[in-house]
């Protein structure tokens, strides 16, 4: 069975940096990406895949279990690429987020690495999946890359958040913490 694919990748007008896609994002973090319509919260977590506000983290969360279990994942264009950091980011904040932990101590751990500006990007020396990416090709397209990263992982660690404690008793979800210890492809970030 193969592993899933980012459905954007017959997006039209994908700005890219290197091999990266720069997608639309609906997010309240400021950043380079392009915004989406906002959706209420409670519609948040049932997005499917034909509504304009749906975007690639929606499909980062939806996938990520799915995925995890493969150990290779064919790159079919800059979309996946977008897909594969995702679920490696998710896999590193699930880490961070204990049996047990309250939920504004997941917060602040989750979101001490979603703030944390010093991250390897494609390109850099501590990239995990450098043969797949291309670095930027200068300094200012790097600026732009990080910055977009950031909106990314700051929004997919607000949602993460909100699926391991939707279910409103303040413990984290035995289901998600499952998927802590799982590599996508063998690697983490």
């Amino acid at each position: 069975m193969p592993a899933y694919h980012s459905i954007f990748l017959d997006e039209p007008n994908q700005q890219t940096i290197g091999n990266f896609a720069l997608l639309p994002l609906r997010t309240r973090t400021r950043g380079p990406a392009q915004q989406l319509p906002a959706v209420p919260p409670a519609e948040e977590q049932t997005l499917t895949a034909d509504s304009p506000s749906y975007d690639p983290l929606d499909e980062i969360l939806s996938l990520f279990r799915a995925n995890t279990f493969f150990r290779n994942f064919e790159i079919k264009g800059p979309a996946d690429r977008v897909l594969i950091y995702g679920i490696l980011y998710v896999s590193e904040i699930l880490g961070k987020i204990k049996p047990g932990i309250a939920r504004r101590e997941a917060e602040k751990a989750v979101m001490n690495v979603a703030l944390d500006s010093n991250f390897a990007i494609p390109g850099d020396a501590g990239f995990p999946l450098n043969q797949a990416y291309e670095a930027p090709a200068d300094r200012n397209e790097s600026e732009v890359l990080r910055q977009y990263l950031m909106q990314v992982r700051q929004e997919l660690a607000r949602r993460l958040l909100d699926r391991v404690f939707a279910d409103g008793s303040g413990v984290p979800s035995k289901w998600w913490l499952s998927f802590q210890k799982r590599k996508f492809m063998g690697k983490q970030l």
